[in-house]
């Protein structure tokens, strides 16, 4: 049996009531359908997807309905079969609470699968490009919150070898438990993907993070790694420390790499990927079926049987909540993902999508109302449990005073929005909240830095074309004169020369007149 691999520690973190066993002890049940689906055309980080379906078409299961904008962007395809029934803003799971773009799908309980591209059995004599594409048409996006197009992740033509794809299965965050059960489930199809995923990045060996406090996911992982037979794999159980699912942290965890600053974990030989994404390319590669559900936990004092769903993408939350038995008395609020790094939902209406692992209704007595916010006391001690090892007081004097450019300073894109500095805060101030606001209106500056860019480079294109165009007529206009006096030049000079043997001519003729008379009067 190996030794034990030696872990390396990430700065700060917190020990948290996990609340697991609320919801894991039950197998994942799947959704009945909805009387409509409503599917967002933002699902994923990038350019949005472009709809290539109208109003009144009939589309089948796993059709694709949205494509992918860019190369940084995710189609969507139908949860199942049915008619849309509008295209147009509807709410949609987002801290701001706005309206987006959607498709509503009207499901006619059919359930009829569309026709599905061959599944890629002979993946090891594939190309890893067209691994990426099946990927990329899948709509695949990273299923740990990021929502990250995986097919772009993937693709690491460019950069340094990869060494390590490390599979992120720690699910540090309280309450959440759909990759517990998942993996307790699907193990063997985990296991299928990392193959896969191992072949197209080029990784020698692949490491499974995982928390501590989930001992029958690691065994049944481990089960089927024994039974495929890859001892390429390796399962590491990591304490129980929130974030340890963190992205540079679990890196930094089971390899001892840092992750620069604004760089990827390319940087350090590493490709990391959620667990329930692994299973996602398993079941495109495999079985050539497209991203259309994920598992969903619903859980907290406020529902009556919690427990983790495979959801369909567009199911309202309130369907959801239903399946688990209804809301309780001790029902507040509503949370999409978990108690540290969700936000809460305005309206119970709103769909699940790609991004969506949970929705918890904690009761008053789990997650009492946040009291009202005082003065900072600059006690340091967020800075002492923040895992990216930030001042996250700087990062909220300048957020506060909108002062972007200093906020960048202090490192801001750094921030993995985890909620440790808020959580300890003992003013009880929403940092998290500044962080945010101060990154969405960073990048809204970009957006018209772009746009103005944009605007001066077409401006000055204009007018170097009108100068050129200019340019061109006059020079055309020098030639034509150039060759006008060339030619005139031409012309006159026969004229010239006949005018002047006509007056040689005349002279010869003159002189021997006047030479006949001199020799006449000489007689």
């Amino acid at each position: 049996m190996a030794e034990p691999r030696e872990l390396s520690h990430f700065h700060g973190g917190l020990h948290l009531d996990d609340h697991k066993d609320e919801s894991n002890t039950t197998p994942i049940r799947d959704l009945p359908l909805p009387a409509h689906l409503v599917l967002p055309l933002q699902q994923h980080i990038g350019h949005v997807a472009e709809p290539v379906v109208a109003v009144g078409d009939k589309v089948n299961k796993g059709q694709m309905v949205a494509r992918a904008a860019d190369y940084v962007s995710a189609p969507i395809h139908a949860p199942t079969s049915g008619t849309v029934s509008a295209i147009g803003r509807r709410p949609v799971p987002h801290p701001s609470g706005l309206d987006d773009l959607c498709i509503t799908l009207e499901p006619d309980g059919e359930d009829r699968w569309d026709t599905l591209p061959a599944p890629i059995t002979d993946w090891r004599d594939t190309e890893p490009a067209e691994l990426r594409e099946r990927i990329r048409w899948a709509g695949i996006v990273g299923l740990g919150g990021a929502a990250f197009p995986t097919a772009v992740k993937v693709n690491t033509s460019g950069q340094r070898r990869i060494d390590t794809l490390l599979v992120n299965a720690a699910e540090c965050e309280p309450y959440i438990t759909c990759d517990d059960r998942l993996m307790r489930e699907q193990a063997a199809d985990i296991v299928d993907g990392i193959g896969i995923l191992r072949y197209i990045v080029g990784a020698a060996h692949c490491l499974i993070g995982i928390e501590d406090n989930k001992p029958e996911a690691a065994a049944a992982l481990r089960s089927a790694i024994a039974t495929a037979g890859d001892d390429a794999i390796e399962v590491v159980e990591v304490p129980t420390l929130y974030p340890s699912g963190g992205e540079r942290q679990l890196i930094k965890l089971l390899t001892g790499h840092e992750v620069p600053s604004h760089g990827l974990p390319a940087a350090v030989g590493v490709v990391c990927q959620n667990v329930a994404t692994v299973a996602a390319v398993a079941d495109a590669v495999l079985r050539g079926r497209p991203l259309i559900d994920r598992v969903v936990t619903a859980t907290g004092g406020g529902i009556a049987q919690p427990g983790n769903f495979r959801v369909r993408f567009g199911t309202p939350a309130a369907s959801v909540i239903d399946a688990a038995g209804g809301r309780t008395g001790a029902y507040g609020r509503l949370i999409l993902g978990g108690p540290m790094m969700g936000f809460t939902l305005h309206d119970e209406q709103v769909p699940i999508t790609k991004a969506g692992n949970c929705l918890l209704a904690p009761s008053d007595e789990e997650l009492p109302p946040p009291p009202a916010q005082r003065p900072c006391i600059r006690c340091g001690e967020c800075a002492r449990v923040c895992p990216a090892q930030l001042l996250p007081q700087q990062l909220y004097w300048q957020a506060r005073a909108q002062d972007f450019d200093k906020v960048q300073d202090y490192h801001l894109f750094d921030c993995i929005e985890c909620g440790c500095c808020a959580f300890v805060c003992p003013a009880h101030i929403p940092l998290v909240h500044y962080y945010r606001f101060a990154k969405t209106e960073i990048w809204a500056q970009e957006r018209e830095r772009d746009k103005s860019d944009l605007a001066r480079r077409r401006h000055e294109a204009r007018v170097a074309r009108i100068e050129r165009l200019e340019a061109e007529r006059k020079a055309r206009l020098r030639q034509k004169k150039d060759a006008l006096e060339k030619n005139t030049a031409a012309d006159a000079d026969p004229k010239k020369a006949a005018i002047a043997a006509a007056m040689q001519r005349v002279a010869a003729k003159k002189a021997a007149q006047e030479a006949a008379s001199e020799t006449s009067d000489s007689e």
